[in-house]
């Protein structure tokens, strides 16, 4: 009975264990909560059918393959990640990304293509998975406001460009963005007027569906209408394309064509696409988790987002992303739990073997939805704001909206990061050395640049170096002591080095600061350290530095220093 007992327990505690591993967002789920999300999977649906086809276009993929990375995504985000509300699926962010980079190793619309953006989705899969499993998110903290600011007006260039001939009703063009935008310019004399009208009215019901409501389905109105359209006035006839025939039954599981030249042919893009779809989810699930008041994981979702597109690609499909606009319509729709996101992937899957009535959907209509979305991501205010704020980092956000949009994506990010990463070198390179002065009746010490009321103490030099002493900046170092001490006031008999922001030291740094002392002791000046940090000291223990200034110098304030070393000013 005992061993029974022991045994119905260890089940019970293997339950709990999956619960707690698997839909966290469904723990402690109510029936009251039933009827929000049934409303919010039928309020994303009516988004999600027109957005994915509009997707699996921008990425040149089978319209099919959008509703599989859309079901692929959303159930495993729902069984692994952690945010209630944020949907995932394909997404228009990165489809210009990786369709542009595979389009160099295959033609569009070959089923090469196709195989390798399978490959591509799992590659991404893995490098997200992998960074939520390990807590590296930080990594996506290398893409800046402005880079990612440049980065999706990129995009928006490249959406606009890719779907001009579409939408003007033009044969299908290829090449780079500016001989795309040559190509097109040659035959605006051969404009579809029909096509161009669907596209327009497009664009203008989705804009005015936004600015009314976004839970509107603006974009599903679009494509129904003008699909009837198509099919009352006979519009095929007048050379208004549409989706036509296209394979909708089960997708096919596995890769096709995988080796290791496949694999470093497509790794640089892959690289591109996962910092990029960690930086957007990071950003989004932190964004609506903020505004919903509930607590998330980023490293499970993170994992979540990850699964997702292994599982998209192994189904032939494309990798997925967070999006932004659609986690929005959950949110304002009421969704509670990633039972809305489940219940919209349910229906869609219910869907698909009816997606042959979607072959008279007209391409402009795509092309009005996507060309809207392009205009979403194109923040203009924010380039404005980034003007006023500083012109160098506006020029790293022009920097980055012209090479990717002009050059390619993984160009436009390298180049932009790698300035964005001399930036910062630079300015760590010059940084301030602070004077520190006495505030009378007080045991604080502040810079006498800020503080009215601070004076510097006679014959004590307080210096502030707050940042890590290492080779960028150690010769700054020298030159910036140097500098203080021909300015103080009469000759220091001490100099107390506040170490509060130095918190590491590197070999040249650790030969800049043995100068300085060669100079101090030179002209008989004392030394002090006050709030050196445990990593510091060991630092200055591993270069001998420790030993020679003494460790009965260090002291835990500046006050203890001068009271402990200067004659001079034992009224402090």
């Amino acid at each position: 009975m005992g061993s029974r007992r022991s045994l119905l327990g260890t089940q019970e505690q293997q339950r709990r264990h999956l619960a707690r591993a698997f839909f966290p967002s469904l723990r402690g789920y109510r029936l009251s909560f039933a009827g929000a999300d049934a409303l919010a999977a039928v309020t994303l649906l009516a988004i999600v059918v027109p957005e994915q086809l509009a997707t699996s276009r921008l990425a040149g993929m089978p319209p099919i393959s959008a509703f599989y990375a859309f079901i692929a995504g959303t159930v495993l985000f729902a069984i692994l990640g952690s945010n209630p509300q944020m949907s995932v699926g394909a997404d228009s962010t990165i489809a210009p990304l990786f369709a542009v980079g595979i389009a160099h190793l295959a033609p569009i619309d070959s089923s090469r293509y196709v195989d390798l953006v399978g490959i591509l989705a799992v590659m991404v899969g893995v490098i997200v998975a992998l960074v939520g499993l390990l807590r590296l998110g930080w990594i996506a903290n290398f893409l800046s406001a402005p880079i990612i600011t440049g980065f999706l007006a990129g995009v928006a260039v490249i959406i606009v460009v890719h779907q001009l001939p579409d939408l003007l009703g033009l044969s299908s063009i290829s090449g780079s963005t500016l001989h795309r935008i040559g190509a097109v310019a040659g035959e605006l004399d051969q404009t579809n007027g029909w096509a161009l009208g669907i596209g327009v009215v497009t664009f203008m019901v989705v804009a005015a569906a936004q600015r009314v409501d976004r839970k509107l389905p603006g974009a599903l109105v679009a494509l129904v209408g003008s699909t009837i359209l198509v099919g009352l006035l006979g519009l095929h006839t007048h050379g208004v394309a549409v989706l036509g025939s296209f394979a909708h039954g089960a997708p096919r599981f596995g890769l096709v064509g995988l080796s290791w030249s496949t694999l470093g042919s497509v790794a640089p893009i892959a690289a591109v696409v996962a910092l990029v779809v960690l930086s957007q989810s990071a950003a989004t699930t932190r964004a609506f988790a903020d505004q919903g008041g509930y607590a998330v994981d980023v490293g499970r979702d993170f994992l979540g987002v990850g699964a997702g597109s292994i599982l998209a690609g192994l189904c032939g499909s494309f990798p997925v992303n967070a999006s932004p606009p659609r986690t929005a319509i959950v949110a304002s729709a009421g969704g509670r739990t990633q039972a809305a996101c489940l219940g919209t992937a349910t229906a869609l899957a219910l869907l698909v073997p009816a997606a042959s009535l979607l072959k008279d959907v007209p391409l402009a209509t795509l092309a009005g939805v996507l060309i809207f979305v392009a205009t979403r991501i194109f923040h203009l205010r924010e380039l404005v704001a980034i003007a006023r704020f500083d012109r160098f980092e506006l020029g790293l956000t022009v920097i980055t909206l012209l090479t990717v949009a002009l050059v390619g994506v993984e160009q436009g990010i390298g180049v932009a990061v790698g300035l964005a990463v001399l930036d910062r070198t630079r300015l760590s390179a010059r940084p301030q050395l602070h004077v520190l002065g006495h505030i009378p009746g007080t045991t604080s010490w502040a810079p006498l640049s800020s503080a009215a009321s601070a004076a510097q103490v006679p014959g004590v030099l307080v210096v502030l170096f707050a940042t890590p002493l290492w080779y960028a900046n150690a010769v700054h170092f020298r030159a910036e002591v140097d500098r203080a001490l021909a300015r103080a006031e009469g000759t220091p008999a001490l100099l107390v080095l506040d170490a509060l922001g130095m918190s590491d030291i590197d070999y040249t740094g650790s030969r800049a600061l043995r100068e300085v002392l060669d100079e101090l002791d030179r002209d008989h000046i004392e030394v002090a350290v006050a709030r050196a940090g445990t990593h510091l000291r060991q630092g200055l223990a591993r270069s001998g530095l420790l030993e020679r200034i003494g460790a009965e110098r260090f002291f835990p304030s500046v006050g203890e220093a001068v009271t402990a070393l200067g004659s001079k000013s034992a009224d402090c």
